[in-house]
C-alpha cells in the first residue's frame, strides 16, 4: 500500500514536467513535418478560373494581355484595377476584391462567361462579348453588334488577336474547331436559362 501512494505522489509531482515535454516534442514533430502551401502562378489561376466558369483559358489571357498586359497592380485612369481591369463596382457585385490577383481573375472570368451566355443568340457572340467587356453590354445592344467607338474597336480586334494566338500555342491549329464549340456550348447555355431556341440560330452563323 505505501509503495502504491508513493509511486501515486512520484507521478503527481511529475505529470507537469511530463506534459511540457510531449508539448515540446509534439511541437518539433510538427514543425519538422510542417509542409508550405504550393503557391500558384499566374497561368494555374487563369486555368482554374477558366475551369470554374467554363470559357477558354486562352481568352482569359487574351482579355488579360489586352486590359493590362498581364500587370496585377495596374490601374487604369478611370479606375479599373488589376489584372483584368475590373471596375470596383463590377467587383463588388462579383464578391470580389479586385486588388487580390486570384480574386480578379475569378470575377473577370465569370463576368466574360456572363457576357458570352448574354450574346449567344447573337450573329458573332465572342466578338459581341469581348466589345461588351470594353463598352458595356447596354452598348453592344444598342448597336446590335460591336459599337463605332475606335478604342471599342481597335480593343476587339487586339483581343482576338491574342486569342488567336493563345488558341494555337494551347490548342494547336484546331482552334477554330474549339472555338465553334465555346459558342455553341454558350448558345446551349442561355437557351436553357432563358426557354429559348438559339442552337439552330448559333450553328447557321457559325457554318
Amino acid at each position: 500500500m505505501k509503495i502504491f501512494v508513493f509511486a501515486a505522489l512520484v507521478f503527481v509531482c511529475m505529470a507537469p514536467a511530463l506534459q511540457v515535454f510531449t508539448v515540446e516534442i509534439l511541437d518539433t514533430s510538427a514543425a519538422r513535418l510542417h509542409i508550405p502551401a504550393p503557391t500558384l502562378s499566374l497561368d494555374d489561376v487563369i486555368h482554374a478560373a477558366a475551369h470554374k466558369h467554363q470559357i477558354p483559358s486562352s481568352l482569359v489571357k487574351s482579355i488579360i494581355a489586352a486590359e493590362s498586359s498581364f500587370t496585377a497592380d495596374v490601374v487604369s485612369p478611370k479606375g479599373a484595377i488589376g489584372l483584368m481591369q475590373l471596375m470596383p463596382e463590377t467587383a463588388r457585385e462579383l464578391g470580389a476584391d479586385p486588388t487580390v490577383p486570384e480574386q480578379n481573375v475569378d470575377a473577370g472570368a465569370q463576368y466574360l462567361s456572363r457576357l458570352l451566355r448574354r450574346f449567344a443568340a447573337n450573329r458573332n457572340p465572342l466578338r459581341d462579348a469581348v466589345a461588351a467587356y470594353n463598352a458595356g453590354p447596354g452598348a453592344v445592344e444598342r448597336y446590335h453588334g460591336v459599337p463605332p467607338y475606335r478604342e471599342t474597336r481597335a480593343y476587339v480586334a487586339r483581343v482576338l488577336r491574342f486569342f488567336d494566338r493563345y488558341e494555337k500555342l494551347e490548342a494547336g491549329p484546331a482552334s477554330p474547331r474549339k472555338r465553334r464549340s465555346l459558342l455553341v456550348a454558350s448558345a446551349q447555355h442561355a437557351e436553357r436559362r432563358r426557354g429559348r431556341r438559339f442552337y439552330s440560330r448559333t450553328e447557321k452563323a457559325l457554318s
